[in-house]
């Protein structure tokens, strides 16, 4: 082999894999006693064309090396440590899957090689939209079952282009921000948990396709697996797409306990740098998220996390002029679904879930996730049906707060059919209508139904594959939500950037929120109580300054008493999830009387207009 470069000693404080004009860094971060081998291979090469001794560690536990004259486009690279070869974990591309969740019989796995990332990309004009939580609606999806199932009419199925293909579809659906499952690369099997130390083909069970993506991970490179052709443009080009239609994208990444900072910390970095992307829900291991939360260069990036302590960020006055953190856990859920249920005593708890929405601190309300029962499996199903993971049914949340209108799984019962579209509009209404930033989970808007299955984190298959010809089953329920999520948006009184206060601050004379029930202005919060209206006062809103929820939980129908409004404006009912879709060409309807009924299990949403 006639030799193409000059091996010096590396430059330690550029991690990772670096070029400049001269030629190629590697630094490989060590355990204590070891040393490496860089494999150099020719593109596709089953053997090394090249073994490079990284020699000694220079600083700490790293070791670096310096070729001179190397010509990366031509290669492919790997470590070895004594007899183990593994792919660098800094690699920014991952070499070596075909399709997803294949690998060898004899060996596990396929043979995963690091590729080398240099090329620019042309960004463009491209800008971070920038939008505040409180103008946010989420959507959270896995970018391979979004697209994966044929009835999804896209060419690029199951891809980083799929979901490009689909933003038409977005746009019609009123999102404006993504929240991605893993994207990095990933491995894709999962060990049975007994046996470990055996050949996965000897246990008692088959290893398992790693569908979500939590687990071992090489953190900088996107999923191959993912894309058609490169998954690094393919994934850049999936952000300017979103970006030149005003949505952000935001991913899901997942620390395991002991994740180092310093990899914490570069990975965030690389992918806002390269990337553009626009937030992160940080998964795992919280150690960094003070540092994190604190750092100027993530100042403007969206942090989500299941709780950030804004006192020790900030400190007690502080607050942020770009309020970039947000509290994402099940406190909205478990509250949202017990009342939608009709539990009782659930009422002063879900009032607090509305309306919470700090100044330092967003909160991200969902009711539906990717780790428990969809929205209709929440209205079908009791009990968790999940023996198609191969676990006697004994995985997933036992406790899922759901109701399955009187038939445990699908039914052609018209009356249970009806029973559960309402439920479903009643459920996107307490999500749609609470301060918070809403989070759709993605197929939610059309019934899509994971078969009970509350916890498919292993199939790759039509369970977990969003079903688009829901949306010709359930045209009307999509049609709804279109509505709702147009309704909220143009009704700044629903999407503050404070919490309201239950206080008057306008020349209007009326609090900005307050709790009505059998009489105005006096609230029932008893323990049997299951309904209770909500009215929230605005100056600010050029339309919508007066809006009425009445939320009746309840199975009979219930009164509810009207606050009196300014002499020139009258009650009119916009919302009804007993009724069909909201429509300009449906007959206006006035409530003038001081009280009225809400029928069971429905919300109603009335707005004060001349």
């Amino acid at each position: 082999m006639e030799k193409q470069w000059i091996t010096e000693p590396g430059d330690w404080t550029k991690a990772g894999v670096t070029k400049n004009g001269q030629g190629v860094n590697f630094t490989l971060e060590l355990p204590e006693g070891e040393t490496a081998e860089l494999l150099l291979f020719r593109k596709g090469a089953p053997e090394p064309e090249a073994v490079i001794p990284m020699g000694e560690k220079v600083m700490g536990d790293l070791c670096s090396v310096f070729l001179k004259g190397f010509h990366p486009e031509r290669y492919e690279y790997a470590y070895r440590v004594k007899e183990e070869v593994f792919v660098d974990p800094r690699a920014e591309r991952v070499l070596g899957r075909k399709h997803f969740g294949e690998w060898d019989p004899e060996t596990g796995s396929p043979v995963l090689r690091g590729g080398f990332s240099f090329d620019r990309y042309d960004w463009g004009n491209d800008r971070n939209p920038g939008l505040p939580y409180e103008e946010g609606i989420l959507y959270h999806l896995h970018v391979r079952g979004f697209t994966k199932n044929p009835d999804s009419k896209v060419r690029h199925k199951g891809t980083f282009m799929g979901v490009v293909e689909k933003i038409p579809y977005l746009k019609e659906l009123g999102v404006n921000q993504l929240l991605l499952m893993p994207i990095y690369d990933f491995d894709e099997r999962i060990l049975p948990e007994k046996e470990k130390n055996l050949p996965y083909q000897k246990n008692g069970q088959e290893a398992k396709r790693n569908y979500w993506g939590y687990g071992k991970s090489r953190y900088f490179a996107p999923k191959s697996t993912y894309a058609v052709k490169d998954p690094v443009k393919e994934c850049k080009d999936l952000v300017k797409a979103l970006h030149a239609e005003g949505i952000e994208m935001l991913m899901e990444v997942y620390f395991p306990e002991g994740t180092q900072e310093r990899l914490i910390f570069d990975c965030l970095k690389h992918w806002v740098r390269e990337y553009h992307v626009d937030g992160f829900y940080l998964m795992g291991d919280a150690s960094m998220n003070r540092f994190l939360a604190r750092d100027p260069m993530f100042a403007g990036t969206k942090l989500l996390s299941s709780w950030f302590d804004t006192e020790n960020i900030y400190g007690r006055k502080k607050t942020p002029a770009f309020r970039n953190l947000a509290e994402h856990n099940d406190g909205f859920l478990v509250n949202a679904r017990r009342f939608l249920k009709g539990d009782e005593d659930q009422l002063p708890s879900f009032i607090r879930r509305v309306r919470k929405n700090s100044d330092r601190c967003a909160v991200i309300n969902y009711i539906t996730h990717h780790d428990g029962f969809t929205l209709m499996d929440l209205v079908s199903y009791e009990e968790r049906h999940n023996e198609a993971n191969g676990e006697g049914g004994q995985d997933g949340p036992a406790y899922n707060f759901s109701w399955n209108c009187g038939v445990e799984g699908p039914s052609r019962k018209k009356k249970v059919q009806e029973l559960r579209l309402q439920q479903m509009k009643n459920a996107f209404l307490l999500l749609l209508f609470s301060q918070g930033t809403p989070m759709i989970l993605a197929g939610d808007e059309f019934g899509n139904s994971q078969r009970g299955n509350n916890n498919p984190y292993c199939q790759d298959n039509e369970i977990s594959w969003l079903e688009w010809n829901g949306l010709k089953k359930q045209a009307e329920l999509f049609a709804f939500v279109k509505t709702a999520i147009a309704f909220r948006k143009s009704h700044p009184l629903l999407h503050q950037a404070r919490e309201l206060q239950g206080t008057s601050g306008s020349s209007l004379g009326y609090p900005d929120v307050s709790c009505h029930g059998r009489q105005a202005w006096y609230e029932n919060f008893e323990a049997a109580s299951r309904h209770f209206g909500m009215m929230y006062c605005g100056q600010e809103a050029k339309e919508g300054k007066y809006l009425y929820v009445a939320y009746n939980l309840h199975w009979n129908e219930q009164d509810f008493a009207l606050p009196r409004l300014p002499d020139s404006l009258s009650w009119q009912l916009v919302f009804d999830t007993e009724d069909g879709i909201p429509s300009p060409e449906k007959e206006i309807r006035w409530i003038d009387q001081k009280s009225f009924e809400v029928p069971p299990r429905s919300i109603l949403v009335l707005e004060g207009r001349k």
